[in-house]
């Protein structure tokens, strides 16, 4: 559904996006992640036809964007994360526009009809889209890229400054989505991108450094080298016996609910195994030890990891 082969984009001496290559299947959400300035606002523009690349190819539905744009375009719903809505316009009005900018050639009333009861706007269609809510707005944002029924939509930052309860709706609203459309989501927030995605792409001073599903991610970078050790015994003095175990890199101290009871994350070096060690010293000082596991890396610390240099990628 959509191809990007050794995509390269240069400002000058500058490599923005540097020699990157993925696809998109049908029907699969799509987590693309990036600090700032890693190249992922570029890659995006790209993917849109927003931008031209120095070098290589984007391909949507079989069109490559720079040799056949307005084909390729027609498969595109996007939203920018600042949606592209004229304020005094009312949502029955804008799209109506957004209809005609695009050519559509569906039944316009019907047409829209759909989007608005998909989207959830029926009860907002003749206000004025100035007087709507920030959640709202982004509502109506998503029903002009969803304008033409394209099969690909691309959404950046779609949660951006919205409350709670309104990322809820829009996170449900994208999983929804994603059962008729193939989508690239572009976020910050990385347990939306956990909630919502199949999959994950993070690019990093433009390269991709990661490609997988978070499951797998999460498996690759844990590696037994994060325990979650539970101990009846003083909080203190059994970090510092931790702490001293050779291999153990650091002690972390998390909540527990029982009193005398002490929880800690611990990360371990590499090749390391404290288990043996770890038993027998609590076993000295008497201090039973009630509960160990390894403790599985959140997506927040493995996107730290890639984007910080620690691991280096793969």
């Amino acid at each position: 559904m959509i191809e990007v082969k050794n995509l390269t984009k240069r400002y000058g001496s500058h490599c923005a996006v540097n020699n990157i290559s993925f696809q998109v299947e049908e029907g699969q959400i799509l987590g693309f992640l990036g600090p700032n300035g890693a190249g992922k606002s570029t890659t995006m523009n790209i993917l849109t036809g927003y931008l031209s690349a120095t070098d290589g190819t984007v391909t949507i539905n079989g069109h490559d964007i720079l040799e056949e744009p307005n084909e390729a375009k027609a498969n595109i719903g996007y939203l920018p994360e600042l949606p592209p809505l004229y304020m005094d316009m009312t949502v029955r009005e804008y799209l109506d526009f957004m209809y005609d900018l695009k050519k559509c050639a569906l039944p316009r009333k019907k047409h829209i009809a759909e989007i608005c009861k998909v989207i959830k706007i029926e009860d907002v269609y003749n206000r004025l889209i100035k007087n709507l809510s920030k959640g709202y707005k982004q509502r109506v944002g998503m029903a002009q890229a969803l304008i033409g029924n394209p099969p690909v939509l691309i959404l950046d930052e779609p949660t951006v400054g919205l409350d709670p309860n309104q990322i809820i709706e829009i996170r449900s609203l994208i999983k929804a989505l994603g059962k008729h459309h193939t989508v690239i989501l572009s976020s910050h927030i990385l347990s939306e991108i956990e909630a919502v995605c199949d999959r994950i792409v993070v690019i990093n001073d433009g390269k991709i450094v990661a490609d997988d599903t978070t499951e797998n991610l999460t498996a690759r970078f844990s590696e037994d080298r994060r325990l979650q050790v539970v101990v009846a015994g003083p909080a203190k003095e059994t970090a510092e016996l931790i702490a001293a175990i050779p291999g153990v890199e650091k002690v972390t101290l998390q909540n527990s609910k029982e009193n005398g009871v002490a929880t800690f994350a611990v990360d371990i070096a590499e090749g390391a195994d404290i288990r043996r060690d770890l038993f027998v010293r609590l076993a000295q000082k008497e201090w039973p030890l009630l509960y160990s596991k390894p403790l599985a890396m959140s997506l927040e610390d493995i996107f730290i990891s890639l984007t910080m240099g620690q691991n280096g990628g793969f």
